[in-house]
């Protein structure tokens, strides 16, 4: 089984002083991976927050929503407007909704996979990672 490190290592001809080491990761703590991911949900959250506010304010500054409008007007014969329904608190509400599922499916997904990889140790052995000291 050679790997890049073990190629790499060998390349070096002059004499290194950092010290060289190999470690296996044989296990993924699950609460540090739902908290990591809960965390990276969070930042989702935001993004997906402030995106549908950006979205929402560069499409009404360039008169789109009214464009669009008057479009859907005329196809429907004026029953249906578009601008009634899309105003900034339901735009906001939709992101809200957005932004926590998408917090719980990444929060879970987190979890599911740290127990998948714990799982799948027991087969592949893990993950061997290199480090080095300089």
């Amino acid at each position: 089984m050679s790997t890049v490190a073990d190629k790499l290592a060998k390349k070096s001809s002059r004499k290194t002083t950092s010290k060289q080491v190999r470690l296996r990761v044989v296990y993924l703590d699950f609460w540090s991976a739902v908290k990591l991911s809960f965390l990276a949900g969070i930042a989702i959250a935001i993004v997906t927050l402030v995106s549908f506010f950006m979205i929402y304010m560069v499409l009404n500054a360039t008169n789109m929503i009214a464009d669009v409008d008057d479009l859907v007007g005329t196809i429907s014969d004026g029953e249906l407007r578009i601008a009634e329904f899309l105003t900034l608190p339901r735009v906001m509400a939709a992101a809200a909704v957005v932004a926590i599922l998408n917090l719980i499916v990444t929060t879970v997904m987190g979890a599911v996979i740290a127990g998948l990889y714990n799982m799948a140790v027991k087969v592949t052995g893990g993950l061997l990672v290199g480090f080095s000291s300089n």
